[in-house]
């Protein structure tokens, strides 16, 4: 058996700190082709557009209040556009499904550009369009109405 480089621990074995574990195999169900979606509120308090997929983590419930932010709009957008970016990997010839993808991509483009122009970058690369590097200028978003301490 080869062990792991960094570890007195075997190719079976992942290393963690001061022990080794073993590794463990992923495992995600899959889909039913005509599955009912949630609500789009729920779906971004679940994790999920698709009821067979919600696997609540140690009985840990998402609750959807005070969803309706600027940055939690943007946020739900992108989820949608990744989920049903992963639904399309595996149902490629729903028609329906491509256009809803479609329409979610200028949607998050659109809302993108709206969101960066009001608060500023919401990634580190955006701030390469801004006429100086203002990526950690307060107040964040999230920040808004606290006092701006300067040292």
């Amino acid at each position: 058996m080869f062990a792991n480089r960094n570890s007195a621990c075997t190719y079976r074995e992942g290393s963690l700190p001061g022990q080794c574990a073993p590794l463990a195999i992923g495992y995600v169900p899959m889909q039913t082709g005509a599955e009912k979606v949630y609500a789009k509120d729920e779906a971004l308090a679940k994790g999920t557009l698709f009821p067979g997929l919600d696997l609540p983590f140690k009985n840990y419930i998402n609750s959807a209040k005070n969803l309706n932010t600027p940055l939690m709009e943007l946020m739900a957008l992108d989820f949608a556009v990744l989920d049903l970016g992963l639904y399309l990997d595996t149902h490629k010839d729903d028609a329906e499904a491509f256009a809803l993808y479609k329409e979610y991509v200028r949607l998050l483009k659109e809302g993108k550009e709206k969101y960066i122009k009001l608060y500023g970058p919401i990634r580190q690369t955006d701030a390469a369009e801004f006429d100086s590097f203002n990526w950690l200028d307060d107040p964040w978003p999230w920040n808004a109405g606290e006092r701006k301490v300067v040292c």
